[in-house]
């Protein structure tokens, strides 16, 4: 007899179905499974042997054939077990095969017969409800991640025994509760800009940053407050869409590292140690999994110490950062992870931090400064379209009385320019040049000092886009139709590392560039 049951296989952060088929026939005893399956796919059938005899339900003495369609797609992880056994049993007659009809089954199991959770169960739930299935059939250790888009549609079981009692009399025990069902994850108070002193211009950079999704670089010496900036950014951003929070809590299942199954409605930040390889963070492996980058998607993610990463290890940012996307070519697929992230990076001015600072001397040579700036190639920096000197805190800011603002209030103003943004579909940062043509141009005033900038200072075309996204930033935070020479102008202030400055000082740009604006060039 042929049976037959619905299943999924995950590629990147999203489900793919697939059918599992099992045929018996004479001929030597055995499990024989085909359809690409990887090592862990062609080990379930010792796991599911097991499983079935402690179940009472052991494998005929027949030639068992499993097949997993469709044939060319890759099968991978342990969620193939349950599926294997319930088909293996509708195939001997053991169970009804119209039971299986209209479910969606996925679950490893153990030796002994019990179910365990899997990886991704929330985007298992959005394929169930995709496919217009009846429900899903899973470990009741996911019971909190699938029930928040499938509700009564899920089924949750602990052993192989319990989802044969429900597919034969269709009861089922009720999935425990988690402690606090399925709320979004509760996360402690964001960190507030009132914390940090001084700073005026780095802090209208976040702002700026937060309105409009661009990429930071912070330069700047040890202790001045790089690190309090980016952390503070989350709390500038708006909350997660409906959309987003599926999108972000299934990136976060894919890579089984969502919390008791809950759903995140606060925006990612990762910060990842300098030691990280290439594949740790932009994704990949043998599975592949996602990286820093994805789990930072529609989030931040901030980097430390910039020239202590790896130059390779940086260099791979370059297109996911800009595309929005990471692409992963595996023999013959390709997996997508997404990337919509504020990419926030902060580094020295030199080796031990104190160039160009007038109260320590700088010990580094110029051939060790150069070194350590040539670790962050051009082409990265130039994709940060904002690019600011944090000079060290001076006493009377640390000990004003007068606390800075907080971030409730540049928040306020965020969510505003967001809002004008949403209006014409997407975020400055991700503005193409024809909708900057579109939305951006400047005025007759705002393009001859841009002119004048891009000639003086050697900017590239990407600068040059960058400044006008930039610029159409700022507007919406002064809530301007159009971008003028006022917005044009602070935008050209944000690209520091271009910008060369007298006596080799803490803003001395990563690049020769020509000489600076003078202030009539501005006018």
């Amino acid at each position: 007899m042929l049976a037959r049951v619905q299943s999924l296989t995950l590629l990147g952060i999203d489900a793919f179905p697939l059918t599992v088929e099992v045929d018996f026939s004479n001929g030597l005893p055995g499990v024989h499974t085909v359809g690409l399956p990887d090592a862990a796919v062609r080990e379930s059938a010792e796991r599911v042997r097991a499983a079935l005899r402690h179940a009472g339900r052991p494998i005929p003495p027949k030639r068992v054939t499993i097949s997993l369609a469709p044939a060319d797609l890759r099968k991978q992880g342990s969620a193939l077990d349950l599926p294997i056994a319930l088909a293996i049993l509708a195939a001997d007659g053991a169970i009804p095969a119209t039971g299986l009809e209209g479910l969606l089954v996925a679950g490893e199991l153990g030796l002994d017969g019990g179910v365990r959770s899997i990886r991704g169960a929330l985007p298992t739930a959005v394929l169930a409800r995709r496919l217009g299935l009846r429900g899903v059939l899973l470990p009741a250790a996911n019971a909190a991640e699938a029930r928040i888009l499938l509700g009564s549609g899920f089924i949750g079981v602990k052993t192989l025994a319990e989802a044969i009692r429900y597919l034969t009399t269709g009861i089922a025990d009720p999935p425990p509760e988690p402690p606090g069902g399925t709320a979004a994850v509760a996360r402690d108070p964001e960190p507030d800009l009132s914390e940090v002193r001084g700073q005026a211009q780095a802090r209208r950079a976040l702002e700026v940053a937060a309105a409009g999704g661009h990429h930071l670089l912070m330069v700047g010496p040890p202790g001045c407050g790089k690190t309090m900036l980016a952390r503070r950014l989350p709390g500038l951003l708006p909350g997660l869409t409906p959309d987003e929070t599926i999108e972000v809590t299934s990136i976060y299942s894919v890579a089984g590292l969502l919390p008791e199954g809950r759903l995140l409605r606060a925006r990612p930040f990762r910060a990842p140690h300098h030691t990280i390889s290439g594949i740790g963070l932009v994704g990949g492996g043998r599975g592949p999994r996602p990286g820093e980058v994805t789990l930072a998607h529609r989030g931040v993610l901030f980097l430390d110490e910039l020239p202590e990463f790896g130059r390779a290890t940086l260099d791979v940012l370059r297109q996911p950062i800009e595309e929005g996307e990471v692409l992963i070519t595996r023999e013959n697929r390709t997996v997508r992870f997404p990337a919509r992230l504020t990419l926030v990076a902060a580094m020295n001015p030199c080796p031990c931090g104190h160039l160009g600072r007038g109260d320590r001397p700088c010990g580094c040579t110029p051939a060790l400064v150069a070194h350590y700036r040539q670790r962050v190639s051009g082409p990265l920096v130039d994709r940060f379209d904002l690019q600011v000197i944090v000079p060290p805190v001076e006493g009377k800011d640390l000990r004003g009385a007068v606390l800075p603002e907080p971030s409730e209030a540049v928040a306020l103003r965020v969510a505003a320019a967001r809002e004008r943004q949403a209006r014409r579909g997407t975020l400055n940062a991700a503005l193409t040049p024809a909708l900057l043509r579109r939305h951006a141009w400047p005025d007759p005033a705002g393009r001859r000092l841009l002119d004048r900038a891009l000639r003086l200072l050697g900017l590239s075309a990407r600068a040059h886009d960058g400044i006008l996204r930039v610029a159409r930033t700022l507007a919406d935070l002064d809530h301007a139709e159009g971008v003028g020479a006022a917005q044009v102008g602070e935008a050209i202030q944000y690209r520091a590392i271009d910008r060369p400055t007298e006596g080799g000082s803490a803003a001395a740009p990563l690049h020769p560039q020509p000489e600076p604006l003078a202030a009539s060039d501005q006018r």
